[in-house]
């Protein structure tokens, strides 16, 4: 998949990410994939959930990918962090 229909969610209030969503859609992609890690997981979910049912509605979720990264810390310290990619895709 090309990074350029990609979403990263991160710390922004969730509508900024719908609009980033709702402006991918409407420039010609039939698929947009949000990804998260750690606690944007949930503004993530929210984030979809706001797309499907507010403003996009002939929207479905395709598929949802959860997993773990290792991230190495300032301080040295190897940590496991959760992740997510959501694909929204055009009916």
């Amino acid at each position: 998949m090309a990074e350029e229909n990609v979403v990263y969610v991160g710390k922004k209030p969730p509508l900024s990410y719908v609009l980033a969503v709702v402006t991918l859609f409407n420039n010609g992609h039939n698929e947009v994939v949000l990804k998260a890690r750690g606690k944007a997981i949930s503004r993530a979910v929210d984030v979809e959930q706001i797309v499907k049912n507010r403003f996009l509605t002939n929207v479905v979720t395709k598929e949802i990918k959860t997993g773990t990264e290792t991230i190495t810390t300032p301080d040295g310290k190897t940590v496991n962090v959760s992740t997510i990619d959501i694909v929204l895709a055009k009916q």
